[in-house]
């Protein structure tokens, strides 16, 4: 089995390449129909087919385009955000394992990536929050099953999610709210019982995307940002309509596309200091700075 961080590294160099960019400073994944938001991120500055990079597959859920963009957004103050954008992502029930759901963080990483902003569309666990809402996920609940990290790589999530990324995206649209993801593996949506379950057990929103990325960049030392928005509410009589579901998700991209770029254009640059380990020595894996105002670093095994 090929290692998944060499071909990270193999994938950077690619998109360095065909960019002609030597080193990106944020990604953002766009999940279903926030390709959108792209728009907002900066001046275009390349396109290319996820496919045609090592390690990447065509995505094949509905409202994801698969390509990825690079893209420069001007900063208030010092050099422009080197934006790298995934429209579009591989979920784990695609069948290609944690490690290729993985990959567009873990290459962004390779590239020089400090900063990953996840997005998503999720089923609302709370009456109250309606199509259209936008999330910004607090935490999460792992329910997939499964882990992008392999052997004794061990990561704390306690503050998965950057407090000052958060804070950044409520400042620049105070409407949205925060709350819990809780990833399940799909493809089939939720019971109306597992809904109920899971709102017991601590969850706002599910969806069924994102957590895996989120470990596998607090690995890496990226500071993440999670934005979701509701497309359906959950343990209603009326069925998820999946063509809803991305239709909703479009329609809010551009206003949320806005939010994304004020945190990236306002957040402090990037770091240069020494990068973040959680693997024994004899490990190569690549693991890049932390962004400055994240949270300490992780601690030792459990």
């Amino acid at each position: 089995m090929e290692d998944p961080y060499a071909l990270a590294v193999e994938a950077a160099a690619a998109v360095a390449e065909a960019t002609g960019v030597d080193a990106h400073d944020a990604v953002v994944v766009l999940g279903s129909g926030w390709s959108g938001a792209v728009a907002g991120l900066g001046e275009p500055v390349a396109t290319l087919d996820v496919a045609t990079l090592p390690g990447f597959h065509a995505p094949v859920a509905a409202g994801h385009e698969g390509v990825v963009r690079s893209l420069r957004l001007p900063r208030s103050a010092g050099a422009d955000v080197r934006v790298l954008a995934f429209c579009g992502r591989t979920h784990l029930y695609e069948g290609h394992g944690a490690d290729a759901v993985a990959h567009p963080v873990r290459t962004a990483a390779a590239a020089g990536c400090r900063t990953a902003v996840l997005t998503n569309a999720n089923g609302s666990l709370r009456p109250q929050w309606g199509p259209g809402t936008g999330v910004v996920l607090g935490d999460h609940l792992n329910l997939s099953g499964d882990s992008p990290l392999t052997g004794p790589r061990f990561v704390d999530l306690g503050t998965v999610y950057d407090a000052t990324l958060r804070a950044a995206a409520r400042a620049a649209d105070p409407d949205l709210v925060e709350g819990v993801y809780a990833m399940l593996r799909g493809p089939h949506y939720e019971t109306v019982a597992e809904a109920l379950a899971l709102r017991a057990v601590g969850a706002d929103v599910v969806g069924m995307s994102t957590v895996l990325e989120a470990v596998a960049a607090r690995e890496a030392g990226l500071a993440v940002l999670g934005l979701s928005v509701v497309t359906a509410v959950e343990a209603q009589p009326a069925a998820v309509d999946p063509d809803e579901v991305v239709r909703v998700a479009a329609a809010a991209a551009t206003r949320f596309g806005a939010v994304i770029a004020h945190v990236l254009a306002t957040s402090p640059p990037a770091s240069t200091g020494p990068p973040v380990t959680h693997t024994p020595a004899a490990s190569t894996a690549p693991h890049p700075a932390r962004h400055p105002g994240s949270d300490p670093p992780p601690g030792g095994a459990p």
